[in-house]
């Protein structure tokens, strides 16, 4: 292509677009850096906790493994199916929710992502301050506060630097699971701990849930990371890249999780980062992995402040019609966004960390049936026909407000409740199923289902192909207008 030469020319290293589509001329990348990004967001400690609960609350060894990759399969398809929308459109994956909501109405979603993000972040700030406090031998406040710096600088930074952070967060990754493996086989009599099968259906669809989730999070910003992707880049390839980083770097995380909860004679809860590092040694050895331990929160860390910004500058150029953001206004929202992270990190990282993740998983259920009605759109009923010029005009083909998509939205949260087992709410119906949250199954088939069967009798025109802004307009940066397009 033309602009190969172009491009290598035209990388800087601040980004200087945000929620802008992405001309040829600026496209850039490998495949390659979409498995490192996501294998080293998921080689982290909070992968860790997240397999060991479900031996915590039950699960057996064999059958807890099992369960996992089965949800990590599931959940990595769903969010691998959006990556692959990011090359095509060259957009944030938020803003094509315009597409089934409306200019206006996608921002119902999108500030419940932006909250769950905002606590994801959070929740990771802890962990990742009494990782730093132990190396640096601060208060975990200090070590906290030492995070939250670099994330803001990383968020700032941008798209290759995020990318940059993610390839050596996969080589650090996986020097540090390797070496901790080695010595938990040479601690733990493995073998014995498989050996133990004590099937329930509760237990197995609580592992199944765990993985899925986590997968299906990264849904609403993971196009986020392929749209500078060359738009000629195979959708297939796409998908299995960025969802075989994300499902091998899981369930990699997540084996050592069960093993090390199952080994810890209890010792696990509570002490989740001091029982991880344990297991390696003491003295330089546990200085090294207390880094690599705050180092691969790093990468997931600033995803989830990235898509918050992406998130809260799609919701403003929704009701404004364009927003052209400079860089002191990225700077100001990157410091809003992780000061508040930062702040909800220091008041609850002793008592109220576990209640307020209990909310965030909470607020899954509000972004699964996006995630349904997204990909049934994309895929089945437009087939990848955007009008993408058409996303910024709030009189345009989309509208302000898409009463199809919105009440099937609507439906699908309702639907869920019954089934949410979490501490902060717990459905009727959850007694019944053994005490398993299967809401993210309800909150995904029940849409998909719905919005299929309306859209195919209701949805409005479809254009004939992909329309996508004029090369030079968008060069320029300038509010795309539905007369200034280019067909694909």
């Amino acid at each position: 292509m033309a602009v190969t030469s172009t491009r290598a020319s035209s990388k800087p290293l601040i980004e200087k677009r945000s929620i802008d589509y992405i001309p040829e001329a600026e496209r850039h990348g490998r495949l390659l850096s979409q498995f490192t990004l996501w294998m080293g967001a998921n080689l982290q400690i909070t992968a860790i906790v997240t397999g060991a609960l479900a031996v915590v609350l039950g699960g057996d060894v064999f059958w807890s493994l099992i369960g996992l990759l089965i949800g990590q399969v599931l959940g990595g398809g769903v969010m691998a199916l959006h990556a692959a929308q990011g090359p095509k459109l060259g957009l944030p994956q938020m803003i094509s929710s315009r597409v089934q909501f409306g200019v206006y109405g996608a921002a119902i979603p999108i500030v419940l992502v932006c909250l769950m993000y905002l606590g994801f972040t959070a929740t990771g700030t802890v962990l990742s301050g009494q990782a730093l406090g132990q190396l640096f031998s601060v208060s975990d406040s200090v070590g906290i506060l030492i995070f939250a710096s670099v994330i803001v600088l990383v968020t700032v930074l941008g798209y290759r630097v995020i990318h940059f952070i993610g390839r050596i967060a996969s080589i650090i990754g996986v020097i540090a699971f390797v070496y901790l493996f080695a010595r938990l086989i040479g601690q733990v009599d493995v073998g014995a701990l498989l050996q133990i099968r004590h099937f329930s259906w509760s237990s197995f669809l609580l592992a199944v849930s765990l993985a899925a989730s986590w997968q299906i999070a990264f849904g609403p910003y993971v196009a986020d990371y392929s749209r500078y992707l060359p738009s000629q880049t195979s959708s297939v390839k796409t998908f299995f890249a960025a969802g075989a980083g994300s499902v091998i770097g899981a369930q990699v995380a997540m084996i050592l999780g069960v093993f090390a909860a199952a080994s810890a004679n209890g010792q696990f809860a509570g002490h989740e980062v001091a029982y991880i590092v344990g297991l390696g040694g003491t003295g330089a050895t546990a200085a090294l992995l207390y880094f690599s331990i705050a180092f691969g929160k790093v990468t997931i860390s600033t995803l989830n402040s990235y898509g918050s910004f992406m998130c809260i500058a799609t919701i403003i150029s929704g009701f404004r019609g364009h927003l052209n953001v400079t860089r002191l206004q990225r700077l100001v929202f990157v410091l809003v966004i992780v000061g508040a992270a930062t702040l909800i990190a220091l008041l609850g990282q002793h008592s109220f960390l576990g209640a307020f993740k209990s909310f965030i998983l909470f607020l899954l259920a509000f972004f699964t049936p996006w995630s349904a009605i997204n990909l049934v759109d994309y895929y089945f009923i437009t087939r990848e026909r955007y009008d993408v010029p058409a996303l910024a005009d709030s009189n345009g083909r989309y509208g302000r407000w898409n009463i199809l998509g919105i009440s099937v939205y609507a439906l699908g949260v309702l639907i869920q409740l019954p089934f949410i087992a979490t501490k902060f709410y717990t459905g009727p119906l959850v007694a019944a199923m053994g005490g398993v949250d299967i809401s993210w199954i309800i909150g995904l088939v029940v849409p998909a289902a719905v919005y299929y069967l309306a859209a195919k009798k209701w949805h409005s025109a479809v254009p004939d192909q992909l329309i996508l802004p004029a090369e030079q307009d968008t060069v320029d940066a300038q509010p795309s207008r539905a007369g200034r397009t280019q067909a694909v």
